[in-house]
Parts: structure tokens; C-alpha cells; sequence
């Protein structure tokens, strides 16, 4: 029996984020076989609008270790 959309869903969810993080990674390759430009350019249109909300003061900026620390830590 097949497994439906919502219990995929569900399921995934249960996956740590570094699991979750592979599985949208295949995917996001699954559908753009070989070629990353549509999320690559998402995600420089995200850096870009965070750069400028940055410039504006809207956002603080964190030092680059704990950036990094954080990362490391929900990783884990």
C-alpha cells in the first residue's frame, strides 16, 4: 500500500534536520535533474533581500563563530 502525501509528510518530519536537509536536497534534484540555477538564484535573491535588510537596520548582524556554533549545534 502505498503511503500518502500527509503520512510522507509526517513521517519526514520525525527525520533530524540533517535528514531532512538531505531529503529536500534529492528532492529539489529530482525535479531540476543537474541543474541547481533555479534554487541557486532563490537563494542569492534571499542573500541579497538580507544583505539590504541588513544595510536598512531591520536585521543585526551575529558574529561569524556563533553563526557557526549554532550551526554546528542543530546539526548534531
Amino acid at each position: 500500500m502505498a503511503l500518502t502525501l500527509n503520512e510522507i509528510e509526517n513521517e519526514s518530519l520525525k527525520l533530524s534536520l540533517h535528514e531532512r536537509a538531505i531529503l529536500a536536497e534529492h528532492l529539489i534534484e529530482s525535479i531540476e535533474p543537474g541543474d541547481n540555477t533555479v534554487s541557486e538564484e532563490l537563494w542569492v535573491e534571499e542573500a541579497e533581500k538580507r544583505y539590504q535588510a541588513y544595510r536598512a537596520g531591520r536585521i543585526k548582524g551575529k558574529p561569524a563563530d556563533k553563526v557557526f556554533k549554532q550551526a554546528y549545534e542543530r546539526f548534531k
